[in-house]
């Protein structure tokens, strides 16, 4: 591996990120949206350079540094100015962005930690008379556990998310993983449903029905669960890793 290793590495690293940040969604599966743009900016900076080392190695041509040629006599003929063959693994990372990008978080994951836990809240604001009521997970969670007001009782709601069944089997949860910055700090939030049979892991669904009865609502002793009247598959929205009301999803 002579001198043009450095700047391929560079352009297919560029190269890579503008792939999966603008010129499709793909980044959406690691990183929050407003980290976008700094993706752009990384790829196309580390694309420039590349592009500029490979400029500049090639008007250097063959002109190594001495000993490189003209020395064979004195055993310094050799060419130790490569990267070591090890160094090919770095390709690996960048051409999977282009060709088999990893896939995003689902099931798998949400079933294998606890549900991220919600945070205090004291005052909440009347609810909405529109039935059923779209709500989030999180809205959904707080509300159960700690509105003392219990304004949740007996209302229709309408959660979103994709299903992941319990490892028990029986009921299933709805569930949003959440990314505070990136897919390495992502959490779950989780509704537990009755009532109705899951779905393959994975489907993402709209989830109508009323809150299912067990400890004392807007207490801690509550379960976070839905009596499910219906359940309709829907598309995966575009705010896939935030636990916000979705959005329709990108054509």
């Amino acid at each position: 591996m002579k001198r043009p290793f450095p700047a391929v590495l560079l352009v297919l690293g560029g190269l890579g990120l503008l792939h999966a940040s603008l010129f499709t969604d793909l980044c959406l599966r690691y990183v929050r949206p407003g980290l976008r743009p700094y993706l752009i900016a990384s790829g196309a900076l580390l694309l420039v350079l590349g592009l500029a080392s490979a400029v500049l190695d090639r008007g250097r041509g063959g002109h190594d540094a001495p000993g490189g040629h003209g020395d064979t006599g004195h055993g310094h003929g050799h060419d130790h100015s490569g990267a070591p063959r090890v160094a090919w693994l770095l390709f690996l990372p960048a051409l999977s962005l282009l060709f088999y990008a990893p896939p995003a978080l689902g099931s798998y994951t949400a079933s294998r930690e606890p549900p991220k836990a919600v945070a205090q809240q004291r005052h909440f604001d009347p609810l909405p008379a529109t039935s059923p009521l779209p709500m989030t997970l999180t809205e959904f969670t707080s509300r159960v556990q700690q509105d003392r007001a219990q304004a949740i009782r007996g209302r229709s709601v309408t959660l979103t998310g994709f299903v992941t069944p319990d490892k028990h089997g029986g009921d299933w949860y709805l569930t949003r993983i959440v990314f505070s910055c990136c897919a390495a700090d992502a959490q779950s939030v989780k509704v537990r449903i009755h009532g109705s049979p899951a779905l393959p892991a994975d489907t993402w669904v709209a989830v109508t029905g009323a809150w299912h009865p067990g400890g004392t609502l807007g207490t801690r002793s509550a379960p976070a669960a839905l009596d499910a009247r219906t359940v309709e598959r829907v598309d995966k929205p575009v705010n896939a890793y935030t636990d916000d009301l979705p959005l329709t999803p990108s054509r």
